[in-house]
């Protein structure tokens, strides 16, 4: 699979300064040997008196950009908290990252509720109400040895979006009015979408038969996630499949129209902590949750740009975030 939080492949950026690309694979699960993070921080509005002194904590997370940065501010407020901390962030595909966690290969990573809803629970219906998507997350992973934190109102599901000139033409801000200007111009409504979106239940075909909609086969134009962004900024499509957090957005300066009738799947990161972990470590959860509560899409979407549009190292983008928040101090 590809195009879904946790497992789309956006460009990956790597940690050169401490973290290394490993690629040997244990317990065919795509888990690796990690490297020690070593940042210089102190506790700033997290990590006072320094909770985790003593702690060893292996954090995870997937290969593509947001994970990688999301990781990072994890493993750096662990590390003002007073923890060691070993970087296994960059892990290839969802399950890897996923099992690390579940196996206790890795202590804590941050994960998508609809993910674990979807992908790893095996059901096929999404929750619409996000805070409800993450409770049945939580409570069916509880026999799991997966420990869910609070969620952060960072929502990494798909959407519709446009270029400045098609919404001056179209003004459609919702699903809704693209549905009624399928109706009234019929032509006016064609898609860049990829693949797998162009033929999952949660994805085209879904919210065609939610919203009303009936898009010609010829009005769609299948391509890779990255060529979807630049087409829809060039105007190539009127609406691209994008992913709301995904820092092209607003580099691109496009407009996402609103899943009104909440069709498309909440995916909300969320700290997921080895249960065994947070036991010995209770303080995990005090150190990650006012991290956890300023992350939402217009943060992800600044700092994503960081590392897909400008080119940045993702461990670098974390850290001058968290000591830009004052969550720490460089020391």
């Amino acid at each position: 699979m590809s195009g879904r939080p946790g497992v789309r492949a956006v460009r990956p950026a790597v940690r050169l300064t401490v973290a290394v690309v490993l690629l040997a694979v244990v317990s065919g699960c795509g888990l690796t040997s990690g490297s020690p993070m070593v940042d210089d921080v102190e506790p700033g509005t997290v990590g006072q008196g320094k909770p985790l002194e003593g702690a060893s904590l292996t954090v995870t997370s997937k290969e593509f950009t947001e994970q990688l940065i999301l990781g990072a501010i994890m493993g750096i407020a662990f590390q003002a908290a007073g923890a060691e901390v070993v970087d296994r962030t960059g892990i290839q595909g969802s399950v890897g990252s996923r099992e690390a966690v579940v196996k206790g290969e890795a202590d804590a990573g941050f994960e998508y509720t609809g993910t674990a809803w979807i992908t790893y629970q095996g059901n096929s219906r999404p929750i619409p109400d996000p805070r409800e998507q993450w409770l049945a997350v939580r409570d069916a992973d509880a026999k799991n040895g997966v420990t869910w934190l609070e969620p952060s109102r960072l929502n990494n599901t798909y959407a519709l979006a446009m270029n400045q000139a098609n919404y001056e033409r179209y003004r459609t801000r919702t699903l809704s009015e693209v549905a009624e200007l399928s109706t009234s111009d019929p032509g006016a409504v064609t898609l860049c979408v990829e693949g797998e979106f162009a033929n999952r239940a949660d994805g085209l075909p879904g919210m065609e038969k939610a919203y009303g909609m009936d898009i010609p086969a010829g009005d769609v134009t299948q391509m890779d996630t990255g060529i979807i962004y630049t087409q829809t900024a060039k105007g190539a499509c009127a609406y691209g499949e994008v992913f709301t957090t995904d820092g092209r957005i607003k580099s691109m300066n496009l407009v996402v129209m609103e899943d009104d009738k909440k069709f498309f799947p909440n995916y909300n990161a969320a700290p997921t902590v080895n249960s065994k972990t947070l036991k010995k470590w209770p303080a995990i959860a005090e150190v990650l949750a006012p991290v956890t509560e300023k992350l939402d899409n217009n943060v992800a979407q600044t700092l994503n740009a960081r590392v897909d549009v400008d080119g940045e190292d993702p461990h670098q983008v974390a850290l001058d975030w968290m000591v830009a928040e004052g969550f720490v101090k460089e020391g």
